[in-house]
């Protein structure tokens, strides 16, 4: 009887306290995330030629809570993560974190409240695990087209790992750049963050 009182209470806060719940999908947690970065940029832009910093320092706390920049760090660095230490990997995230939130927010200044619309997915993918494409667009005058890679953390949050931006890759051209100074430094990675631009 006691066994199965314990049975009981243990599945009752296995039920109460679900371990890695999802608490939204890639689409809602893209969706939060660039909707709170349109606020940010809508509010902050005329910081960008005051007070650019300041302009930068908004944006990057918005991308702060939905892009991993160290799962950005991985996808640039691809095949040479797995020489890189872990000190080399973190340093080179915040580079990224740098360098991404002024090309993102740059590319972003000149928002004027255009509609975002999100487009149907290109393909589902059976693996609920599976990294998801989210795409969208901000349409007014012009129009511009977002990707966002998304990938389930260890907790289970979805988190950005990738961006094009006006059918840019910035994984794929940052990547570019990476291993083309990697064989300019003859594959020392100190050397190319210490080189990074």
């Amino acid at each position: 009887m006691k066994s199965m009182k314990k049975i009981s209470l243990v599945l009752a806060l296995l039920c109460a306290f679900p371990l890695h719940a999802q608490e939204r999908t890639a689409v809602e947690t893209a969706e939060i995330g660039v909707n709170a970065l349109l606020e940010t940029v809508a509010q902050a832009k005329s910081y960008f030629l005051t007070d650019r910093e300041r302009y930068f320092r908004e944006i990057e706390a918005v991308l702060d809570t939905f892009v991993d920049f160290n799962a950005v760090a991985e996808v640039v660095m691809s095949r040479y993560a797995s020489s890189a230490t872990e000190a080399q990997k973190e340093r080179f995230a915040g580079i990224l974190q740098s360098t991404l939130t002024r090309f993102y927010g740059a590319s972003l200044v000149s928002y004027n409240g255009e509609r975002l619309v999100f487009l149907p997915p290109r393909e589902t993918n059976s693996d609920p695990r599976a990294d998801q494409i989210v795409g969208m667009e901000l349409r007014g005058d012009t129009t511009l087209r977002l990707q966002y890679q998304m990938f389930l953390n260890e907790n289970d949050e979805w988190k950005l790992k990738n961006i094009s931006l006006a059918g840019i890759n910035l994984g794929r051209q940052y990547y570019t750049q990476f291993a083309a100074l990697m064989t300019q430094h003859n594959n020392d990675i100190d050397a190319v963050l210490d080189n990074w631009q």
